[in-house]
């Protein structure tokens, strides 16, 4: 288990981190979002331990983190970090290397990664002869070679196109079904929904929203009608509760305070015959981030 308890972590006056908790279970894999400058990668180099707390505690498996356990814990950056004048074979064996694995154990492992991601004919091409998106394979196979205990992943998916992020999704799948506790951070909340069972939102280095996502979305008030067919609109912006009506190509969206107040939309419509779609969602991930997000930043 990963833990952090009441985290703070300051530079001069300047707070980045405030009072973060939260914990993370073996084969769990954990939302770390928040808009840019929120704190996220000073929490990350925490956790590995490149960067002193102001206060706090943070361990996996009950210990502190320090290079007695490093070896077992993997990160992708956001910003790529390899070094493009070696081979990918001279960049696995150097990052294996630093996590204290043999180099018959480093090509044993890479050799399956690379056949598995479907670029062995690239063993021993330089890095900057590959394309962004086949970089990002190869810093993502830097960064499982040793089946870290703890992968952090920031960003996991930039460069990738749909076929290859489905490879991504499965090998992160399959890490998690093996017990490695992961930390997954993205901009793209349908990514996030993906994975994550539990999250936290950061803004300005404190903790807005943290939970389980079910009961996130469950607790929202605000949900979303889909319908179709010919309506007033102008009667149904009227409605006490209705925040919103977007006109799409087929069908409209309606954003409602309440669930309560789908009953008033459904009594509304239910004179108009032609109505052939009236469906009550939840609200995406995204619709919650956009909202705490900008509460916090109103206050």
């Amino acid at each position: 288990m990963l833990k952090l308890e009441h985290v703070t972590k300051y530079y001069g006056d300047f707070k980045a981190v405030d009072d973060l908790s939260f914990e993370v279970n073996d084969g769990e894999i954990f939302g770390l979002l928040g808009v840019n400058g929120a704190g996220k990668t000073t929490t990350f180099r925490m956790i590995m331990g490149l960067l002193d707390k102001s206060s706090g505690k943070i361990t996996l498996d009950g210990k502190n983190i320090d290079y007695t356990v490093t070896d077992n814990i993997g990160f992708l950056t956001e910003e790529r970090s390899l070094l493009t004048k070696l081979t990918v074979k001279e960049q696995a064996i150097y990052f294996g290397a630093l996590k204290g694995m043999s180099n018959d154990k480093i090509l044993e492992r890479l050799d399956y990664l690379l056949d598995k991601f479907g670029i062995s004919n690239y063993k021993n091409k330089k890095i900057k002869e590959l394309s962004k998106g086949n970089q990002q394979k190869i810093q993502f196979i830097t960064a499982i070679l040793n089946k870290p205990k703890l992968l952090i992943l920031d960003e996991p998916f930039s460069g990738l196109d749909p076929f290859n992020i489905e490879l991504f999704k499965n090998e992160i799948l399959d890490l998690s079904k093996n017990g490695s506790i992961i930390i997954f951070s993205s901009h793209r909340m349908e990514h996030v929904e993906l994975f994550c069972k539990k999250l936290v939102i950061l803004v300005n280095g404190k903790t807005v929203l943290s939970g389980n996502i079910k009961d996130i979305k469950e607790n929202f008030r605000k949900k979303n009608i889909f319908l179709k067919g010919d309506i007033d609109i102008d009667g149904l912006n009227k409605i006490k509760g209705v925040e919103k009506v977007l006109e799409k190509s087929d069908e409209y969206e309606i954003t409602i305070s309440s669930k309560e107040v789908a009953s008033h939309v459904f009594k509304f419509i239910s004179k108009y015959p032609n109505i052939t779609k009236f469906v009550v969602e939840e609200p995406s991930l995204n619709d919650i981030f956009i909202s705490k997000v900008g509460e916090s930043y109103e206050k």
